[in-house]
């Protein structure tokens, strides 16, 4: 029962912190956040990278007249998000010490509770056990933004929370019609992923009007709005100014993969004809928001929101890259995913640093900041390299891998989406320049309210995400490796894909 331990782990965590003294709400949820972490690292010491196969797979009957299961896997396309979700939980509960001051207790409970929706998501091999994780993230990330957020937090959270309900709708219908078609064709209603890849979906090329397509978009559309994709993007520039340090942090590392995690796991296996078909739309629409994202975060004042709009641009690359649909650029996609998880999240604790000191996220307002903050500066500037993806980092191989794939694809969309690159250094060395060089801003000159530099425990928040961007830009394949052989499963056998990902031998943990 590994899988549904750490999954599940968290609501007891949640419920300790209910009953606890405020006291000891802080410590004892940073203390239980690592011990979650460690436990999830057994993972990797239990994971086989040379086999496609689900793997601790969990699986018991729930619903069985509709053939509903409680049905956990893990394979390479997951390993890496479900630890990426257990570490960046105590990293952002250690960097929220001071910056939540109000209502300690329910920011630590609605924490827990998306920590579990996060990795639920990620492990569900069941449609509907999937679609309630999926959904349940909603409920934490509402309130986190709604009660810790800026001073238009009602406005941004309800937007989120709508732009996502809605598209998730569209998926559950699809879902429905895929359980009704396994009654028809294998005999049983089934709510099982691997009974999914069984099915034979009608699809006819140049209509809208057949299964095939019509499912491909309603789930592509539920996904997009998670990534989110250009144009499907609005609610995400909101929902990160007006959420709290740590709401942006989690937003951005996590609960955007849950967007392009979909798109590898129902999309591209559940709908092979399709997916080839109605391809360049994603490629085009990815492209479009890679510049786009590049162009409106170069004319930001706002910090925050230029890091807001840079994710728009980013996560634009992590769609050409799966959607180029070779090696080189589902995994590439899947790199960048952490990539932007590490890098973007280090962005946002530090302009949270920044803003616990001046309440002020205005660029016109900082200047000569690395006189007086030399360690905020060394930091920043790294985190800042990484966006870009300088070499030695870990962006420079996720752009590296995703412009090769592309380019094998269609030279077009691999040229313009190149072009990124160069605007993300502009706009990213440019707002740094701003902020850390030249005279001194009336921020920094303010001699009544004088900067003090990072404190050790803000120095201890950022060194594990430091380690991270050269650990990964150096040694990709200690990361990538366990990845390699789900991905040229899933590209080989697309149409037929269950044969693919189900167990062959009796798993370790719970049965199938």
């Amino acid at each position: 029962m590994l899988l549904s331990g750490i999954v599940f782990l968290p609501i007891l965590y949640a419920a300790l912190i209910w009953l606890m003294p405020k006291a000891w709400i802080r410590p004892t949820s940073l203390i239980l956040s690592v011990v979650h972490f460690l436990l999830s690292l057994t993972l990797l010491q239990h994971f086989d990278s040379t086999t496609p196969s689900l793997q601790l797979v969990e699986k018991h009957d729930w619903i069985t007249q509709y053939g509903i299961t409680y049905f956990l896997g893990l394979d390479g396309i997951s390993l890496w998000l479900v630890l990426l979700s257990t570490f960046l939980v105590p990293v952002i509960i250690w960097g929220s010490w001071t910056g939540i001051d109000k209502k300690v207790r329910g920011f630590h409970i609605n924490m827990f509770l998306l920590e579990t929706a996060m990795i639920g998501t990620f492990l569900a091999m069941d449609a509907v056990v999937f679609y309630m994780f999926f959904e349940a993230s909603l409920v934490p990330m509402y309130f986190i933004v709604g009660i810790w957020g800026g001073a238009r937090r009602i406005y941004a959270t309800i937007k989120f929370f709508i732009f996502t309900m809605a598209g998730s709708l569209l998926m559950l219908v699809s879902i429905l019609t895929l359980m009704l078609m396994t009654e028809l064709q294998l005999g049983h209603m089934s709510a099982s992923l691997l009974d999914f890849y069984k099915l034979e979906i009608p699809f006819v090329g140049g209509s809208f009007l057949n299964p095939q397509t019509l499912m491909f978009f309603a789930f592509s559309i539920a996904f997009a709005i998670k990534v989110p994709m250009f144009p499907l993007h609005t609610w995400l520039p909101d929902a990160h100014v007006e959420a709290p340090t740590p709401g942006s942090v989690v937003l951005a590392g996590v609960m955007l993969k849950m967007g392009t995690y979909g798109f590898l796991r129902f999309v591209i296996p559940l709908f092979p004809s399709a997916v080839d078909y109605w391809a360049w739309i994603f490629l085009f629409l990815g492209v479009v928001g890679i510049i786009y994202g590049a162009l409106v975060a170069m004319v930001q004042t706002d910090i925050k929101k230029l890091v807001a709009y840079s994710s728009v641009s980013h996560m634009g690359y992590v769609m050409i890259g799966l959607f180029a649909l070779n090696t080189y650029g589902i995994s590439g996609g899947l790199f960048q995913m952490l990539n932007h998880g590490v890098s973007t999240g280090a962005l946002f604790l530090l302009v949270g640093m920044i803003y616990e000191r001046t309440h002020s996220r205005e660029i016109e307002k900082y200047g000569g900041l690395a006189s007086v903050m030399p360690i905020f500066t060394i930091l920043f500037f790294i985190m800042t390299l990484s966006s870009i993806g300088v070499p030695g980092t870990n962006g420079f191989v996720g752009e590296f891998l995703i412009l090769m794939g592309t380019f094998l694809t269609n030279k077009a969309y691999g040229a313009f989406a190149a072009s990124g690159v160069v605007l993300g250094a502009v706009y990213m060395l440019w707002m740094f320049k701003r902020v850390f060089f030249g005279e001194k801003g009336e921020l920094v000159s303010d001699e009544r309210h004088p900067l003090h530099d990072l404190s050790w425990r803000e120095i201890g928040v950022l060194i594990p995400m430091v380690i991270l961007v050269f650990w990964m830009g150096l040694f990709p394949n200690h990361f990538m490796d366990k990845s390699k052989v789900s991905i040229e499963f899933l590209l080989k056998n697309r149409l037929n894909y269950q044969l693919a990902i189900e167990p062959t031998a009796p798993p370790k943990y719970g049965g199938l």
